[in-house]
């Protein structure tokens, strides 16, 4: 009974390492902040029900297709994503899901004061300008109506949230400035299998360019997301998500303006990018226990076997 005695006390301390140490060493390393249950309440209300047909037509004279793709309607800009970087510090973000991902509050006011809506007023200011401009209206006599009539024109063509990937949570939202080499992931896109290292160069070389104008945007590269799910508690990941300010003052990163839905979805990607072989790890990890319980059990009878004469 001794060597159950040592496996207990091992596994017992083994447990509240894990279940009681690390949390609270997380706790310590980042304060405490209350989720704010992505409400957005400083952010105004929308009072004007939007009309998806004339928010069509705004959205095409409020110019928004000279910057932003919408690949679901064929639209694109011709711009390459390195260009666009390189031109406003980041890609403009595809719209075709917008409608689905952000919240519509966010993005009334993004598309009104963006620097407000993205939390970054004291990184841009009259000195120096968002790179997204200001919507001031397309002719008409109210421009909040202009907007909530752009906001359901986005809602309509995107797909319904529920349909929302949490792969595709994470590349719109976050995938323009991080990158997750554990999935392939490169602020231009999923790496590809090249058939040829000199292609391969050159998209290396691309990725490059692209991060050095995120980098004059954002005062340094943002870091890889491989590994946050693990460094970082979900916890503390999710009000980061909703307000970076909330946990890290000052910060250069924008607030993203994610529902509550699509910033679980991005949870989950992080959860699956941080462990993609965990399904796998975890079948093997129970194929172990089994056999280590039938060896233990072996071991020990043949253990009584060869020295019962001796007990």
């Amino acid at each position: 009974m001794k060597e159950f005695f040592i496996l207990a006390v091992v596994a017992f301390f083994s447990l509240v390492t894990y279940w009681l140490v690390e949390p609270f060493a997380h706790g310590q390393m980042h304060a405490h902040v209350e989720s704010e249950h992505f409400a957005y309440a400083d952010l105004p209300a929308l009072e004007k029900k939007g009309d998806a047909t004339k928010g069509a037509d705004t959205f095409m004279a409020g110019g928004c297709i000279g910057c932003h793709n919408v690949k679901a309607l064929g639209m694109e800009t011709g711009m390459s994503a390195k260009d666009a970087a390189a031109a406003y510090g980041v890609n403009p973000p595809d719209l075709s899901n917008a409608g689905a991902i952000y919240d519509a509050k966010f993005l009334a006011d993004l598309i009104k004061n963006p620097a407000h809506a993205t939390a970054v007023e004291h990184k841009f200011n009259d000195a120096r300008f968002h790179p997204m401009p200001a919507f001031y209206g397309a002719g008409g006599d109210d421009i909040d109506q202009e907007i909530a009539d752009i906001v359901a024109y986005l809602q309509s063509i995107a797909v319904k949230p529920e349909e929302v990937t949490p792969e595709m949570a994470f590349k719109d939202a976050c995938g323009r400035c991080h990158a997750v080499r554990y999935t392939k992931w490169t602020q231009l896109g999923e790496m590809p299998n090249f058939k040829h290292k000199k292609d391969e160069l050159r998209f290396q070389a691309d990725v490059l360019d692209y991060q050095d104008a995120v980098k004059g945007y954002m005062g340094k590269l943002p870091p890889d997301l491989s590994m946050y799910i693990r460094s970082r508690s979900e916890h503390f990941l999710k009000t980061f998500i909703e307000n970076p300010q909330s946990q890290l003052h000052g910060t250069a990163m924008p607030r993203t303006g994610v529902t509550a839905e699509s910033a679980e979805k991005v949870i989950e990607y992080l959860e699956f990018a941080g462990d993609p072989k965990a399904e796998m790890r975890n079948e093997v990890g129970k194929n172990v226990m089994i056999f280590m319980i039938f060896f233990v059990l072996f071991a020990y009878l043949w253990k009584r076997q060869v020295w019962k004469d001796l007990h």
